[in-house]
């Protein structure tokens, strides 16, 4: 029986997933470690392989072309066979003692009968340079240790929004809800997170810091001048969220706002990436966003649009923009995203 299945997806991760595989390794033969080499071109395979041979019965490698991180979570999910799935990137990695305690839900859950279709946990940001790491937890937000549904939650903080690094979802949930992540396309795992949400009728919140996020490499997607050089595929993400659910559909008025706020965090930050790359291209494009989210829901649009965040992204001129620069940078720092 393996209860979580962890795919890692590797792009040329030879220099730091032996970190991510060995923290999952504890979980013995509970867990399934899916190793995903997405067509690299260093010793990744090599390496992947090398596990697979020494724990047989815990780690299995799916070998294919190179199609992008979404692409590897899809064959990830494809190749899945544990009750639960879990994404941990290669240049990340989990706490063992928190893990443990994740797998004796997981197994009280499948030993009554009963399967919660997400189960959430805390995240840490793992910060190149700084000593005191942020936790990014759900206390004040979600009831601990208890199933719960979408009517049960509090307000989300800016910094409290549920990621990827934060999210483990029953497997046949995302299989039956058709999650399918787009090929060659970074920020996709905005898409993993919210696109199961209206699919979920119950959840549970483990307050134990289990996922190590790494920041700090030149090369990461989240890095501004990626983002930047990359707008345009956070600029479909991010319209792809818009089209995916009428919002006057899903019933729980709560989930309804969680998933309307969320599409405000895109929203600003695709309007803060376009602002800052100070190009007049970038600022027609910003134009385009804001209209096309208009025109497929307007409701939706009026709420973002004059709420604090949408109001202080849309300030007129130049001068404008540079209030929401700075009020975007002190939101950071005082909020601790990322």
């Amino acid at each position: 029986m393996k209860y979580l299945s962890i795919a890692i997806p590797c792009y040329n991760s030879e220099d730091y997933m032996d970190r991510a595989i060995q923290s999952l390794l504890p979980g013995g033969e509970d867990v399934e470690i899916i190793i995903v080499n997405d067509g690299s071109t260093d010793h990744t395979l090599e390496i992947a392989r090398r596990y697979e041979k020494e724990y047989p019965t815990i780690v299995k490698v799916v070998d294919k072309e190179n199609g992008g991180h979404g692409d590897a979570v899809n064959e990830g999910l494809n190749h899945a066979s544990g009750m639960y799935f879990k994404v941990v990137d290669s240049d990340d990695w989990v706490e063992e003692t928190a893990l443990e305690k994740i797998l004796d839900v997981l197994k009280g859950w499948y030993q009554q009968g009963s399967l919660t279709d997400m189960l959430i946990s805390n995240y840490v940001y793992e910060k190149v340079g700084v000593k005191n790491k942020k936790v990014i937890h759900y206390r004040n937000v979600l009831p601990q240790d208890h199933i719960m549904t979408w009517g049960d939650i509090g307000r989300f903080r800016l910094s409290q929004y549920i990621l990827m690094h934060s999210v483990i979802y029953r497997t046949e949930l995302l299989r039956n809800c058709g999650l399918k992540l787009p090929k060659h396309t970074f920020y996709v795992d905005n898409i993993y997170v919210y696109y199961p949400l209206p699919h979920v009728t119950s959840l549970y919140y483990l307050d134990v810091d289990f996922y190590r996020y790494f920041i700090g490499r030149e090369d990461q997607s989240v890095n501004e001048k990626n983002m930047i050089k990359r707008i345009d595929q956070q600029l479909y993400v991010t319209r792809t969220m818009i089209d995916m659910y009428s919002m006057r559909k899903i019933s729980s008025r709560k989930l309804r706002n969680y998933m309307i706020n969320y599409l405000a965090i895109m929203m600003t930050v695709s309007s803060i990436i376009l602002i800052r790359s100070k190009t007049e291209e970038n600022l027609e494009k910003k134009k385009a966003l804001w209209k096309y989210l208009k025109e497929v829901d307007y409701r939706v649009y009026w709420k973002i649009r004059y709420s604090i965040l949408g109001q202080t992204m849309n300030l007129p001129g130049n001068s404008g923009r540079k209030v929401s620069v700075l009020a975007y940078e002190v939101a950071r720092r005082i909020i601790g995203f990322n």
